[in-house]
């Protein structure tokens, strides 16, 4: 399983935007305080907290599965997906109580085409990006209908129909399980603070460097440490219409907007 801290991009945090208010946290606070702080932290608190979570995995692991009976599995917290990777990061007892108990995922997601988005789920889950992204593509494609699937890619005039419930599981489930930092909604976000310039869109993404489009897939970055909203992909040598169409989608737009 890829390493779940994604060092290098989790590491040196001291700004003194991280920093939270009140004591520091320190190893005098015992594992359940830590998790109980980190669960109940406000985002940029929770983001001071993760280096620690992941330094003290192996305190936390046995306390997760009871924290886990009390989230929301119909929200994308990331908090949560990052606790289930913390769990699953060894291969004993407690993973394969977990794996038993969630065969279908602990996210409740939901398809108005009958999709079985756990094969999606459990990739994510261990943090297979490279399998997770081909997965995506072959759901649009499915929900797109009989025509996409034949020729192997998404016209943009078929997107509008795709039924909004399915496009938000997809991203939910993105969000979930990178730590808020790939999904639909994401790039939706980086779109508009760039005042819906595309041309700045995909350096920022990570897909085009120099003018060059980054070649899949040994060129895009299957971790963490890619940038913001670098997954999942979309093919923009079809040009922009399909991004647009997919971006615009009122299913994600509802959900950027919430």
């Amino acid at each position: 399983m890829p390493d779940i801290v994604g060092q290098r991009w989790l590491t040196g945090r001291s700004d003194p935007f991280f920093m939270l208010s009140g004591p520091p946290v320190t190893t005098t606070v015992n594992a359940e305080q830590l998790l109980e702080r980190f669960l109940a932290a406000n985002p940029r608190q929770r983001r001071s907290l993760l280096s620690q979570v992941l330094q003290r995995s192996a305190e936390l692991r046995p306390l997760i599965p009871g924290q886990l009976d009390r989230l929301d599995a119909t929200s994308d917290d990331w908090a949560a997906g990052l606790l289930i990777q913390l769990l699953v990061a060894d291969d004993d007892g407690l993973t394969q109580t977990f794996r038993e108990r969630y065969s279908e995922g602990w996210l409740a997601v939901t398809s108005a085409s009958g999709i079985d988005y756990a094969p999606l789920q459990r990739a994510l889950v261990d943090q297979q990006f490279e399998e997770a992204d081909r997965l995506t593509s072959e759901h649009l494609r499915q929900l797109a209908g009989e025509a996409a699937v034949q020729r192997g890619y998404v016209y943009y005039s078929e997107v509008p129909p795709i039924a909004s419930v399915d496009l938000e599981s997809i991203d939910r489930l993105w969000v979930m399980y990178s730590q808020g930092r790939f999904g639909f909604s994401v790039q939706i976000r980086l779109l508009r603070s760039l005042n819906g310039r595309w041309d700045q869109l995909w350096p920022r993404l990570g897909w085009k460097q120099g003018g060059v489009w980054t070649r899949y897939p040994r060129s895009f970055t299957w971790s963490l440490e890619a940038p913001e909203g670098h997954l999942p992909l979309v093919n923009q040598l079809r040009g922009v219409r399909l991004m647009d169409a997919l971006l615009s989608h009122p299913g994600l737009q509802q959900r950027v907007s919430a």
